[in-house]
């Protein structure tokens, strides 16, 4: 299956070019979070009808329709004519494949920008404001009426080695900002830049769950803020390997829950949802059970302290003055009270050569 069955939306991604200013390397096939850079394109335009990548076919996470430009090499205006050619849908997302930062709501927003303006296409901007034709929503009509009107005037009288602004200098464009998305890697300081950022706190988290998600070919989304609470609530209340195991059963039960249920089944979200609720309201239980077994009255507390040794009555009394002697049987066999250790305090951050 290549299609979204109701999809208002197809998408072209284009994914040639020689790469030069990564000394040749296959830009496309680059991993920034282990997953390529071509993949993470793929997951933005997920939601699209048909997705066409013209390129050599290679493995990819998701499905998709392969197509190569006249001549090969013919440059990106040649590839987005391959690219429409196999699209049938009325808007058409057109994307290159070196954007490590795209999201599937930014092309949401181009696509309503597109249908909001009335224009030909909604491009998205970078951080100078220049337009980037290769992050852009498009009516499909407008780009092939500019496509023919520039047929033949190119290499071997077709479209090969000419730029994609001879055609998009043609049609009125509305503008989208988000300078993130807009960032693309032509540079190995670029692929650098985009691997750091993805590790940041404020990111890794979303990062990790969509390359999962992705490997795993997984569509499913959940509350993760839910899962961790229910990952904590067992860690705490249980024990800690308890947490990466809840979290695996409840997984694990909503898929049989909706596989039991077939066509009527609670979708995978809800299911998720409905098998966190009890696993936390159990945990919850557990944690509660441990609280009054610790309160019940009359049961036994643990001592604090240990006995003082018992001295027989005719064991003769050591007074302070006295030399100590070796300990009698009994006396070595009694418990020593326990001294509390005091914990070693950390230095604070930035007082040792190892903080940070």
């Amino acid at each position: 299956m290549t299609a979204n069955e109701g999809a208002s939306y197809d998408a072209v991604v284009l994914a040639g070019g020689g790469a030069a200013r990564l000394g040749g390397a296959d830009k496309p096939g680059v991993r920034v979070g282990g997953r390529t850079l071509l993949d993470r394109v793929l997951t933005a335009c997920s939601g699209a009808g048909t997705t066409v990548v013209v390129a050599a076919p290679r493995p990819t996470a998701r499905p998709v329709v392969w197509a190569r430009e006249e001549p090969p090499g013919g440059g990106p205006l040649a590839a987005l004519d391959a690219g429409l050619r196999r699209t049938a849908a009325e808007w058409v997302v057109v994307l290159s494949a070196d954007l490590p930062f795209l999201e599937e709501w930014t092309v949401r927003r181009l696509l309503e920008a597109l249908r909001d303006s009335g224009a030909d296409g909604a491009v998205l901007t970078d951080p100078e404001g220049r337009d980037q034709p290769l992050v852009a929503a498009y009516r499909s009509a407008s780009l092939r009426r500019g496509i023919a009107e520039l047929a033949g005037t190119g290499e071997g009288g077709g479209l090969g080695g000419l730029p994609l602004r001879r055609l998009v200098s043609r049609l009125g464009l509305t503008r989208v900002a988000d300078p993130v998305a807009a960032f693309d890697c032509d540079t190995w300081d670029d692929i650098a830049t985009a691997r750091a950022r993805i590790r940041e706190h404020g990111h890794v988290l979303d990062e990790w769950i969509s390359a999962v998600k992705d490997e795993l070919g997984i569509e499913l989304d959940v509350d993760t803020g839910m899962l961790l609470d229910l990952a904590r609530d067992a860690a705490h209340g249980v024990a800690r390997p308890a947490a990466p195991l809840t979290t695996f059963l409840v997984g694990y039960a909503a898929a049989q829950a909706a596989a039991r249920g077939g066509a009527g089944a609670t979708g995978g979200a809800e299911a998720v949802a409905d098998a966190s609720r009890r696993a936390a309201a159990l945990a919850a239980r557990w944690a509660e059970e441990e609280a009054q077994q610790g309160a019940t009255p009359g049961a036994e507390a643990a001592p604090t302290t240990p006995p003082k040794p018992q001295v027989s009555p005719s064991q003769p009394q050591v007074s302070p003055s006295q030399p100590q002697t070796s300990p009698s049987r009994s006396q070595a066999a009694a418990p020593t009270p326990h001294t509390p250790h005091t914990p070693h305090t950390p230095p604070s951050p930035g007082s040792s050569s190892d903080a940070g």
